[in-house]
């Protein structure tokens, strides 16, 4: 009964790591019609920004807080410059960002050194209940993600933010007849997205420990959660996610981690194929 327990609380709390990465990426791809492929350097940036306030003495729960600003600062700058052309070509918008993530990873390769670097929990110990122990800073993140989540649904959803931003991503002409700024709502929800990305890896630096390939480990279940859950609602990626994440954690407990990795993306990629607009489909959030 405990090891079910232990192992329920595993596959939960690694479902919620790949939502709380998804919610990023889903809202960009959703919401603008690209793939962001530097979305896991941004994972990477906020586990760095975490690990320097760490290494300069300042609290952990400092560079926690500051990591999501950062790096939404920095991706409304690259939306600027760089990500606003390429929009009406959504295939060169991928491999540009795809560029950018190399170019940011290489970076933060270069500054680490190519070392593991760790960070400590902020909240160590456990929960007991009974024989039962289960990690207080997993449980910690499992909590935050459902609060991010219920954040990021009233914001698109239930504000008049939320209410621009759809406006100016299903019909810019309209909504720039309407004196929206299109522009700055475009970089608005890029930032959003990142930061939603800065955060991610703010989080869960302590569980993975900081080093230069840590967001590309998390791009490929996000991009394959993104498409089993659907482009094109908030709910869609958030679906997709917990399933990517449930099968990526529960599958390694009855067979090798290897074999679970590639069952699991062969699974997605059936789905794909015989429901190509994923779990829930739509045009907006």
């Amino acid at each position: 009964m405990a090891n079910a327990f232990v192992a329920a609380f595993e596959i939960l709390s690694f479902g919620a790591i790949i939502v709380l990465i998804v919610l990023g990426l889903g809202i960009i791809a959703s919401m603008m019609g690209i793939f962001n492929f530097a979305q896991g350097e941004f994972v990477l940036l906020g586990a760095y920004i975490t690990y320097l306030a760490y290494a300069k003495g300042l609290p952990i729960w400092a560079g926690m807080v500051a990591a999501p600003f950062v790096v939404g600062a920095l991706g409304f700058v690259l939306e600027a410059l760089i990500i606003r052309r390429f929009y009406a070509a959504p295939i060169v918008a991928m491999l540009g960002t795809y560029a950018l993530g190399l170019i940011i990873r290489e970076a933060v390769r270069g500054l680490i050194g190519g070392f593991y670097l760790t960070v400590p929990e902020p909240i160590g110990g456990s929960i007991d209940f009974g024989t039962i122990h289960i990690s207080a800073w997993r449980f910690t993140i499992i909590v935050i993600t459902l609060l991010v989540m219920a954040g990021c649904y009233l914001l698109l959803s239930r504000t008049s933010f939320g209410l621009r931003m759809r406006a100016t991503l299903e019909n810019p002409a309209l909504a720039r007849a309407s004196g929206i700024s299109t522009p700055l709502m475009y970089g608005a929800t890029f930032a959003f997205g990142s930061a939603l990305a800065g955060l991610a890896g703010a989080l869960i630096v302590p569980v993975f420990s900081l080093y230069a390939d840590l967001g590309l480990r998390f791009l490929i279940q996000g991009f394959v959660a993104v498409m089993v859950g659907g482009v094109g609602s908030f709910i869609g990626p958030v679906a997709g996610a917990g399933v990517i994440g449930t099968l990526s954690a529960a599958l390694p407990w009855i067979m090798a981690p290897v074999v679970a990795d590639v069952l699991v993306f062969v699974l997605a990629i059936v789905f794909i194929k015989f429901r190509p607009q994923g779990l829930i489909a739509g045009k907006g959030v």
